[in-house]
C-alpha cells in the first residue's frame, strides 16, 4: 500500500471540501420547478397549494427547506420541486421548536 505524504493529503482534503460545498449548492439549485397538483406524488399525498387544515401548512412543516420568507421553497418530500408555503400534504409533520 502506498503511503500518502502530507502534501498529497492536503490536496485531497481541499479538493473534497470544495466538491462537497459545490455539490450542496448544485442540489439546492435543482429545485426550480413549482409542484403541480397533477404531479403523481402530489396526488398520492393529497397536496394542495392552499391548506384547508387550520395551523397546518408547508411553511411550518419539518420537511420544508430553503430560506424563510420565500413564498415557494424546496421540500424533502418532493425532491427537485418547490412547494407553496401556504400549501399542505398528508405527509405534513409539525416542525419541532
Amino acid at each position: 500500500m502506498k503511503s500518502v505524504n502530507r502534501r498529497d493529503f492536503l490536496r485531497m482534503a481541499g479538493t473534497s471540501l470544495i466538491g462537497m460545498t459545490l455539490g450542496g449548492i448544485a442540489l439546492r439549485a435543482n429545485a426550480q420547478e413549482l409542484l403541480k397538483k397533477d404531479d403523481p406524488t402530489a396526488k398520492a399525498l393529497n397536496y394542495t397549494p392552499k391548506s384547508s387544515v387550520d395551523g397546518s401548512m408547508c411553511g411550518n412543516c419539518m420537511y420544508i427547506q430553503g430560506d424563510e420568507g420565500k413564498s415557494e421553497r424546496p421540500c424533502a418530500i418532493f425532491p427537485g420541486k418547490l412547494v407553496n408555503v401556504d400549501g399542505w400534504c398528508s405527509a405534513w409533520v409539525k416542525r419541532p421548536g
